[in-house]
């Protein structure tokens, strides 16, 4: 036997990293006991107890980490051995920041794969929900405001951003959330979905796998500044009962498959390594127990060859209809779940072998698709690897948060054109409000604590940017919540001697240390001043008392008054569409969004943001989705029925006019495009968001009103035409057939092309024939 011979008879397959994944797989499998193979489908710890900080500044691993590598031999998953927030009461004094992440990160896979026999390193799991949750992670801001950016490709490049952070820190796996349809505002976690539409969502998500993970197609593993993504949460998570987190989803398929599953759909055709089953239950069956959804039509029917992972503690509320964990654990592996998250259940699936409720081959199924991730990640060749962090596309993390606030904020209404401010006729500017002076509001939910100084207040970066020789007053006005106004005389006061006033409202996610929590991380005893999130959801949609009598007080002085609204939902506030003479939106927009909000307001750059979801005048009116079924409506005879700003719209500082749509056969797939004509009818140059809406007519399914089906930006000098076309392809004309499948169905379509839903309404139509 020559050397090359002993060497292959002493090297496993499974070690060389030549080999085919699928290779390298079966041979590690065939080596594992059941108790390994248990331990590499449990995710049990919650990774800040792994380790604690010394006196000195160093780390050192915990008695409790020792004990669970010991009961599986080591390790499959640990998710938040970065994270730091409220929940976990990770800081910057006990836990690990840029410099010290990897090092961390370094020694608890030592650990591991010291006490793996076979060598099998973990998978360290994160948060990435806007941007890496960790200590000096770059917080973007939340899909809400992305989703109001239209601009999937500025997105892909900050997705790109929070990959290579993740990387160089020693992280693998990154959750985030991107398939929640927002169908109910009073859901806490509003501000996690990228608006109402599928076809926007779905756009979004596939650029966050392109961005996260680079072409899946082009390759079998993931490059060094690239990691893999769980897209949560599958499936109508969105639409639960009363917007109360995790309650029951009363969809019917067809609503399933129409609205809450094309966004994932288009995140597994662009190649996500996994999903995340959700937390309601739909039509009875929950998702982490839902065999036809995960098993039959994600891997079946979509071919998805992915990791499926259960929500925090999701596999033991099974529990409650199956008897006992070991029960539980055994319907969600079978049901379609590969990883569970801090559950008990799945530590006892080698009982539930034994007992005969889980064939060995369906867990060893659940063990191939873990396994065949670390292979592809490259953890056997390299589980230290912390590579430098490289730019994202030659922008730092910062310059690529304030670009997405800046293009996530939405001019709702400029009454006389106070904007963008006059310098002409504005020497005096009073900034007021609970907003006005503050970072930490503007940031959303799942964020990790924030060095001083870091981010720019709306007050902070006027002071900066505003015109020389203008005066600026503030005062706060009130609290954010509750019903203290002892700070409106004052805030009165200012904007009576001003020509102009900045008035800074809404709400906050913002948890603080003395926040109760769930055991899954949610807010269950609200204090302080959060009003949004998770876990924090609302009967009706109000701003605090006190801040709508500053708004009252405020724009009673009769100086005009820009109301900017900073919020992770769209607050009903129709008072601030009567009495201000201009109102925004900013969403949440990062730790940088007060320099964004004070460049549009100043002028320096336009709005171009358009809005996600439709606003409401109240809560009484859900709910006020675009996209509803084409029937008669009927109003109410106390309110009106119509949304106060529909989705799609936003203002710029300047005018448009758009032309009739034009129907060419051009020879694409579908032998049709459609053009249209659109003008800047202004005197500054600006940007139109051009929105393609279908309407069927004729069809064998019963329509909605409008559905979003293409969009595109387009810049325009002041004068400027241009032709904007669209392809009219599958994505554009595709409906859900009466077999629940996805195709383009025989029949007449509207095409509608405008600047909002409202407005697609209202616009001169083209008529196409279609042919199945």
């Amino acid at each position: 036997m020559n050397t090359l011979q002993r060497q292959q008879v002493q090297t496993p397959l499974y070690h060389d990293p030549a080999a085919p994944v699928d290779a390298r797989v079966a041979d590690l499998l065939a080596r594992m006991t059941l108790r390994e193979k248990v331990g590499q489908l449990n995710q049990r710890m919650y990774g800040w107890n792994a380790y604690r900080r010394r006196p000195d500044g160093e780390f050192e691993l915990t008695r409790a980490l020792y004990e669970e590598t010991d009961r599986f031999e080591g390790l499959g998953a640990l998710y938040g051995l970065l994270r730091a927030d409220a929940w976990s009461g990770v800081d910057h004094s006990t836990g690990a920041d840029a410099q010290a992440g990897p090092a961390l990160a370094h020694l608890v896979q030592r650990h591991v794969l010291e006490r793996s026999r076979l060598g099998i390193p973990a998978l360290f799991v994160e948060e990435v929900p806007h941007g890496l949750m960790a200590l000096d992670g770059t917080v973007l801001p939340v899909n809400l405001a992305v989703g109001a950016t239209w601009d999937p490709e500025l997105y892909e490049r900050a997705a790109s951003h929070a990959a290579a952070e993740l990387r160089a820190r020693g992280g693998h796996l990154a959750l985030v959330s991107a398939l929640d349809i927002a169908r109910d505002p009073r859901w806490g976690r509003t501000e996690e979905c990228f608006g109402e539409d599928p076809y926007l969502a779905a756009r979004l998500t596939e650029a966050l796998v392109r961005g996260m993970q680079g072409n899946a197609a082009e390759q079998v593993g993931f490059s060094s500044d690239k990691a893999p993504v769980v897209l949560k949460h599958f499936a109508g998570q969105g639409a639960t009962v009363g917007g109360r987190n995790s309650a029951e989803s009363e969809l019917g398929p067809r609503e399933l498959h129409e609205i809450h599953l094309p966004a994932a759909r288009a995140g597994v055709r662009a190649g996500a390594a996994g999903v995340m089953a959700a937390y309601n239950e739909v039509d009875g069956i929950p998702c982490s127990a839902n065999g036809p959804l995960l098993n039959r039509l994600l891997r079946e029917n979509w071919g998805f060859e992915g990791l499926v992972m259960a929500d925090g503690l999701a596999v033991d509320r099974l529990a409650r209809i199956t008897g006992d964990k070991v029960s539980a654990g055994a319907l969600a592996l079978n049901s379609g779940i590969d990883l569970s998250l801090w559950d008990e259940g799945f530590t006892h699936l080698a009982e539930a072998v034994e007992r005969g409720l889980v064939k060995e081959s369906a867990l060893d199924a659940a063990v191939s698709r873990v396994l065949a991730l670390k292979f592809r990640l490259g953890l056997f060749e390299h589980p230290y690897m912390t590579p430098e962090l490289p730019p994202a596309s030659g922008e730092d993390g910062r310059s690529l948060s304030t670009a997405l606030a800046r293009s996530a904020v939405t001019l709702l209404h400029n009454k006389a054109g106070v904007l963008p401010v006059d310098p002409a006729r504005v020497s005096r500017m009073a900034v007021i409000g609970p907003h006005s002076a503050t970072t930490a509001h503007q940031l959303g939910d799942y964020t990790a604590p924030q060095r001083p100084g870091t981010g720019t207040s709306v007050l902070a970066a006027l002071n900066r940017l505003t015109f020389p020789g203008t005066e600026v007053r503030h005062a706060p006005g009130c609290a954010l919540t509750g019903d203290d106004r002892s700070g409106i005389p004052e805030a009165v006061a200012a904007a009576a001697a001003s020509d102009l006033a900045v008035l800074v409202l809404g709400g906050s996610s913002a948890r603080t240390p003395d926040t109760e929590f769930d055991a899954n991380g949610a807010a269950r005893t609200i204090v302080s001043e959060m009003t949004c999130g998770e876990g924090v959801d609302l009967a009706g949609l109000r701003l605090g008392q006190a801040q709508h009598a500053l708004l009252d007080a405020v724009t009673a002085t009769g100086t005009p008054t820009v109301v900017v609204l900073v919020q992770g939902r769209p607050h009903a506030v129709p008072e601030a569409a009567e009495r201000a003479a201009a109102l925004l939106t900013a969403w949440y927009p990062g730790p940088w969004g007060g320099e964004a909000i004070a460049e549009i307001l100043l002028g320096h750059t336009a709005p171009t943001g358009r809005l996600p979801v439709s606003v409401p005048r109240s809560a009484a009116q859900l709910p006020v989705y675009y996209n509803h079924k084409d029937t008669e409506y009927g109003s109410y005879v106390d309110e009106d029925a119509e949304p106060l700003y529909s989705f799609g719209q936003g203002l710029t500082y300047t005018s448009f006019e758009y032309g009739v749509p034009n129907i060419v056969r051009d020879g694409t797939s579908y032998g049709v495009s459609c053009e249209v004509d659109v003008t800047n009818t202004g005197e500054r140059a600006g940007c139109s968001v051009v929105q393609l809406y279908i309407r069927p007519l004729r069809t064998t399914v019963w329509p909605r009103t409008l559905e979003l089906r293409a969009f595109q930006s387009v810049d325009l000098a002041p004068g400027e035409c241009r032709t904007v076309a669209f392809t009219l392809g599958v994505d554009q004309l595709a409906q859900v057939g009466v077999d629940l499948e996805r195709t383009v169905l025989p029949g007449s379509v509207e095409i509608r092309v405008a600047e909002s839903a409202r407005g697609a309404l209202d616009a001169v139509p083209a008529v196409l024939d279609v042919q199945g």
